[in-house]
C-alpha cells in the first residue's frame, strides 16, 4: 500500500499549488480521501476531505473558497488545489485514505509534501 504525495514547493503569497497524492495497493474507488497539514507552530489540522466517488468534499474554514479536493479514480489520485496562499499555509500536507467497512476501519498515511509560502 502506497500514498505518494507530490506538488509542493516554495510560492510566493498569493500563489497557487496543486498538489497530487498517487494511491496503489488498495480498492482507491472505495475509499474516503482527506488532506491532512501539519505545521511547527499549529501542530496537526484537517484541511480537506472527499467521500469514495467524489459527489462529496469538505474543508476547513480557513480554507473554503481558496482550496478544491477532487479525485480520479480512473487514475488512483487525489489532489489539493490551493489558491490565495498565505505565509500561514506553509506546512507538510499529507495524504490520508480512511475506509470503515462492518466496523472493521482502514487508513493509510502517505509521507508528506512540503508546500512553503514565502517571498
Amino acid at each position: 500500500v502506497q500514498l505518494v504525495e507530490s506538488g509542493g514547493g516554495l510560492v510566493q503569497p498569493g500563489g497557487s499549488l496543486r498538489l497530487f497524492c498517487a494511491a496503489s495497493g488498495f480498492t482507491f474507488s472505495s475509499y474516503y480521501m482527506s488532506w491532512v497539514r501539519h505545521s511547527p507552530g499549529k501542530g496537526l489540522e484537517w484541511v480537506s476531505a472527499i467521500n469514495s466517488g467524489g459527489g462529496s468534499t469538505s474543508y476547513a474554514d480557513s480554507m473554503k473558497g481558496r482550496f478544491t479536493i477532487s479525485r480520479d479514480n480512473a487514475k488512483n489520485t487525489v489532489y489539493l488545489d490551493m489558491s490565495s496562499l498565505k505565509p500561514d499555509d506553509t506546512a507538510v500536507y499529507y495524504c490520508h485514505a480512511d475506509q470503515l467497512v462492518s466496523g472493521s476501519r482502514n487508513d493509510y498515511w502517505g509521507l508528506g509534501t512540503q508546500v512553503t509560502v514565502s517571498s
